[in-house]
């Protein structure tokens, strides 16, 4: 015969193992502290930039669920915004977001990611540079030879830049001799050699330059950023195409030392936020900056046109003086230049043997047919 256990130790036993399901049923509550980091991009507040800076933000906060929460102040909020790169560094921000073309006056080797006709690369085919051609590190070796305790993150790319905005269209490369000329980065060197007077200015003090005659021409980026910093009221007339910042993209930049600190499963986040941010941003861009375009012109009487041919095969002249100069001056400059060379004569003999010419099917179905 087996012997039974005792009545109490064998309730004692039921007792303990219902604790122990209860136990399991019950969710755990997360004790993590939220990480803040105090980020300001070199945008105004009601820029789409400042926008896309926000939608960054969005995603790694909502990614992350309350370990990690990112706050986006406009430029001016802390720092000028020349001066965002200087703050981030020295932790005076956590972050920022802006363009690699803005520390143009650090290393002007920077200024390739985003001035130039890269070598007939488009936004996205620099990206592909700079993520698996060796564009990245070489941005790390510029940032660590500066001694700038920074982790850059570039994503976003930008479509083609208007040449700018003039009180009349230029027909031909002599009509910008001698205009004062708003451009940032190697673009600057570009307008310069054009016989242009330019002066880098911040977004956010050009139309106001414009409208005082202080400029005579400027350029900024898109239409829907153009057209919120009041260029229309300034200005009726906008040239488009342009290769003097062809291939431009956004950087999100972090303090070493904070990001470092942070652990490897947020900084999996961050990684993946900014991918999605990059395309999120694209389609966006694609969406806002048309309407901004159409509406531009049949509501507040701009009149846009093809930057002449004439000017842009100037523009490659001029750049390849430029960047002929910067290479014997900078081995830097010269290293970047040559990295991307090399992707390009690959890469985008890839891209323009298989891309189909679009305009072909668009003007098949919309333009007006010749009768």
């Amino acid at each position: 015969m087996t012997e039974q256990p005792p009545k109490t130790g064998r309730r004692k036993l039921l007792k303990s193992a219902a604790v122990g399901a209860g136990a399991l049923s019950v969710p755990m509550i997360s004790t993590a502290q939220t990480t803040t980091l105090r980020f300001q991009s070199t945008w105004p507040a009601k820029d789409i930039f400042h926008e896309f800076a926000q939608d960054y933000a969005k995603k790694v906060n909502e990614m992350a669920g309350n370990r990690l929460k990112i706050e986006v102040l406009p430029a001016g909020a802390v720092v000028p915004a020349f001066q965002l790169l200087d703050a981030v560094s020295k932790g005076t921000l956590d972050g920022g977001h802006g363009v690699v073309a803005y520390w143009y006056g650090k290393n002007q080797a920077v200024a390739l990611w985003g001035s130039g006709p890269a070598f007939g690369m488009d936004a996205n085919m620099v990206l592909a540079w700079h993520n698996y051609g060796g564009g990245k590190e070489l941005l790390d070796e510029v940032y660590k030879s500066l001694n700038l305790d920074v982790v850059s993150k570039l994503y976003g790319p930008m479509p083609t830049q208007p040449l700018g905005w003039f009180k009349k269209p230029v027909a031909k490369v002599e009509d910008l001799k001698g205009l004062k000329f708003r451009t940032v980065g190697l673009a600057v060197d570009i307008f310069t050699e054009l016989g242009c007077a330019v002066n880098p200015l911040p977004g956010g003090e050009i139309v106001p330059a414009l409208d005082r005659g202080l400029l005579d021409a400027a350029e900024f980026n898109n239409a829907s950023s153009d057209r919120v910093l009041g260029f229309p009221d300034v200005a009726k007339n906008c040239m488009l195409q342009s290769f003097h910042q062809a291939s431009e993209q956004f950087e999100i930049l972090f303090n070493k030392t904070k990001y470092d600190a942070l652990p490897a499963e947020l900084k999996s986040i961050i990684d993946y936020a900014t991918q999605a941010a990059s395309a999120d941003m694209s389609w966006k861009a694609a969406d806002r900056y048309a309407k901004d375009y159409a509406e531009m012109a049949s509501q507040q009487g701009v009149k846009f046109y093809k930057t002449p041919d004439a000017i842009l095969r100037a523009q490659l002249a001029a750049w390849d003086k430029v960047t002929t100069k910067k290479s014997a001056e900078n081995p830097m400059f010269k290293k970047v230049f040559e990295s991307m060379r090399v992707f390009a004569q690959r890469s985008g003999r890839w891209q323009n043997d298989t891309t189909v010419d679009y305009r072909m099917a668009w003007n098949h179905y919309f333009a007006p047919k010749k009768t």
